[in-house]
Formats: structure tokens, sequence, C-alpha cells
């Protein structure tokens, strides 16, 4: 009786170094499971091949030429669902790490990845995109903790009150957008300013842009 072969999984590899690049590909395919059918060294490249050929797996870099990565991952997901798109990257900022996971990354991995855990985290998100994989350096992870609690700190109200502040609004114009008077406006600011340890509006906006609650605003 003849045994049916699993499929292997698919990948494409994006990223800009040629020699790096070369060198993953071939890293790859000496597992049996694996099969690269794609090189990409930017961003617009990858974006065609995954289009193309609907790989399992998308092994992105960061930083290369044409969209940004979290643009990629974002198109991606909707030409290619299927798709898992796992960071590979030599960037472990907290802040690029949450943005990226955010947008819908599968898994988050830094270069000094070990050969044997690179192979395994593939395989696993291969077989389930239900769970995160983060290899990142133990400060990452920690900041990642603290950004997540300090999430929780503020309630969804205070967040659209304190986008509108950063929007350089007053607190009448804040009242009329949400419908409340200007004294629940003043006790929510109140409330914000405790649960960021702000002395004014302007700080207030800087940690919570800092802390990832709000995004930065250009007036």
């Amino acid at each position: 009786m003849t045994v049916a072969r699993e499929p292997k999984v698919t990948i494409i590899v994006a990223d800009d170094h040629t020699l790096f690049r070369q060198g993953l590909c071939e890293l790859l395919t000496t597992d049996p499971e694996f099969a690269v059918t794609g090189e990409a060294a930017d961003g617009d490249e990858a974006v065609t091949l995954v289009q193309r050929h609907r790989p399992n797996i998308l092994l992105l870099d960061v930083e290369m030429p044409g969209p940004s990565a979290k643009v990629v991952i974002e198109r991606v997901g909707r030409m290619s669902p299927d798709t898992a798109v796992v960071i590979l990257t030599m960037h472990d900022a907290p802040a690029v790490v949450r943005d990226l996971l955010d947008s819908g990354a599968a898994a988050y991995l830094v270069k000094s990845i070990a050969r044997d855990e690179l192979i395994s985290a593939i395989r696993s998100v291969s077989r389930s995109k239900d769970n995160v994989l983060l290899s990142v350096p133990r400060a990452t992870m920690e900041s990642l903790e603290r950004r997540q609690a300090q999430r929780t700190l503020l309630s969804e109200r205070e967040l659209e009150v304190l986008r509108l502040v950063a929007a350089a609004m007053s607190n009448a114009q804040v009242a009329s957008r949400l419908f409340i008077s200007e004294g629940t406006v003043k006790r929510h600011l109140t409330n914000i300013y405790g649960k960021l340890g702000a002395a004014s509006r302007v700080d207030a906006i800087n940690k919570a842009v800092q802390a990832g609650f709000i995004e930065a605003i250009d007036h």
C-alpha cells in the first residue's frame, strides 16, 4: 500500500540582504518538510509572490525597500488569509513588535535565533495560526508585558477623551463631540492624569503616546 506523503510547507523568504536571504533559503531546504517557493528583496515583490504562490508561510524582514512590514502584513492578510506571516528581523524594539503583532503577524523572531528554534517555529505556525510565537530578548518581552498591563489602565471612554484632547480640542469641544458635560470631561481628565502619573494635558498626551495608548498626531 502506498503511503500518501504529507504536503510540504511552502515558504516565501523576503529579505533585502541577498547573502542572508540565500543562506536562509538553503537552510530551509535542508528540511524535507519545507519547500521555498520564492525569494523577495522588497515589500512589493513579497506581496506579488504571495499573490502568485499562496504559500503557507511568508518569512518577512522588517526593514526593506518598498511598503513597510505592517503594510505587507495587512495586504497579505487580505489577499491570502491562509498565509502566516513570520517576522524574522534584527529589530526587537517593543513598539515595533507590538505593532506588527497587532497587524496580524503570526510570529516575531529575531535573527539571533538558533536554526532548530527557527525550524520549530515555522512548523508550529504552519500547523496553527491561533497562537502567536515570540522569540525576542527578555527585556523586550518584559516591556511588552508592561505595555499590555498599562493598556488596561484606561477605559474606552478615557481613551476617547484623550484622543480628542491630543487632537487639540478644548474641554468644551470634547464634551460636544462625545455628548457629555464639560464637568464629565474634566473628571475623565483627572482620572487619566492620576492613572498615567501626568501633571498636565501635554504630559498626559506624551505619556499616552509613549505607552502606545494613542497615536501621535501632527498638528
